[in-house]
């Protein structure tokens, strides 16, 4: 009888005739790649990747910790600016307010220029805090935001199918093959609802025309702040210090999710043309990795990926080495002894 620890191959060789459409069917997906129908479960990464708790707290930082940077940021820019509000220049309502609003339009920079440090001091003030302030916007808010429309996707996909009612896994599979478009859509919902919102407030509240209205709105989610148009009165600038926060921060989403939607886009392109096009001589000859004269799936397979551009020759070495790394008596396949005898001498 032969030994439980035989090894046996990791892909059928082209000379086995007696393989069956069930082993082929191995090419298709390995039984440890993540799918879609385990997503739910992503919470056990923890247990066994040791960082992945500091990683994802990267990609999808808490709200309290976002919250008590924000807060500390503005809590001292408000303070700083309140205590030199006399050598800041402009059209002023309230000290707190307008240090708060003023706080605002610099980290934002939107910067109107109705509010202006006119000494050596509050100019160096501004510019420590303008830094400060664009940090926390590229650290902390920016990846918050990309969070909360990553929660919204859902509700976005069962609005787009509401003919249809979509299970879980219809769901999830949605969310893994358009999960950009998903977040584009989503922030450009919201976008357009924050320009209308600001559009009204101008002309309601800043007694401003409708064109008026719409173009100051335009030049300050995109940060160009003309400056001559603006919010001059109190109830403006209590609604303009949420607004602008959360607008400039949502412009600056969408446009990168527009980015990322035109290069998958083109990336998909390049998909279609690399299974489209029919192999030639050489590249047989360059697919097949170890010159034996014929090229084995596995072979076919780096190749196309390499032509796609999913992955470089780099990676193939890495993970090259990681197998013989793993493949101790240097036979070309792996088993369990392998493994054990790799793992006990590390």
């Amino acid at each position: 009888m032969a030994s439980t620890d035989a090894k046996q191959p990791l892909l059928p060789t082209r000379s086995d005739p007696t393989q069956t459409n069930h082993k082929k069917r191995r090419y298709r997906r390995s039984n440890s790649c993540p799918t879609a129908d385990n997503q739910l479960g992503s919470a056990k990464a923890d247990a066994t990747f040791p960082g992945s708790k500091f990683i994802f707290g990267q990609i999808h930082p808490s709200f309290r910790q976002v919250i008590i940077f924000l807060a500390i940021y503005l809590g001292t820019g408000t303070t700083c600016f309140f205590i030199v509000r006399h050598q800041i220049s402009g059209k002023k309502t309230n000290g707190i307010l307008d240090a708060l609003y003023f706080c605002i339009v610099t980290m934002t920079t939107v910067g109107y220029g109705d509010l202006v440090p006119n000494s050596t001091f509050a100019k160096l003030l501004a510019c420590a805090f303008v830094f400060f302030g664009m940090a926390i916007v590229a650290l902390f808010l920016s990846k918050t935001a990309d969070y909360l429309a990553e929660k919204q996707e859902v509700l976005i996909i069962k609005a787009l199918h509401l003919r249809r009612k979509l299970g879980t896994a219809e769901i999830l599979k949605e969310l893994e093959t358009k999960k950009v478009k998903y977040k584009f859509v989503m922030t450009a919902m919201f976008l357009l609802v924050l320009i209308v919102v600001g559009t009204i407030v101008l002309w309601r509240v800043e007694k401003l025309d409708l064109i008026d209205a719409f173009y100051c709105v335009c030049s300050t989610i995109t940060t160009l702040g003309y400056g001559d148009k603006s919010f001059s009165s109190k109830g403006g600038r209590v609604f303009a210090i949420i607004w602008i926060l959360t607008s400039t921060i949502c412009v600056a989403q969408f446009f990168l999710y527009l980015a990322e939607l035109n290069a998958e886009w083109r990336q998909q392109q390049l998909v279609k043309w690399v299974l489209r096009r029919r192999m030639t001589h050489m590249d047989l000859e360059a697919a097949d990795i170890d010159k034996d004269g014929v090229v084995e799936v596995a072979e076919f397979v780096i190749y196309k990926l390499k032509e796609m551009g999913k992955i470089s020759q780099e990676d193939i070495a890495l993970v090259m080495e990681e197998f013989e790394n793993l493949d101790v008596d240097q036979s070309g396949t792996l088993s369990v002894s392998d493994l054990l005898i790799a793992q006990s001498t590390r």
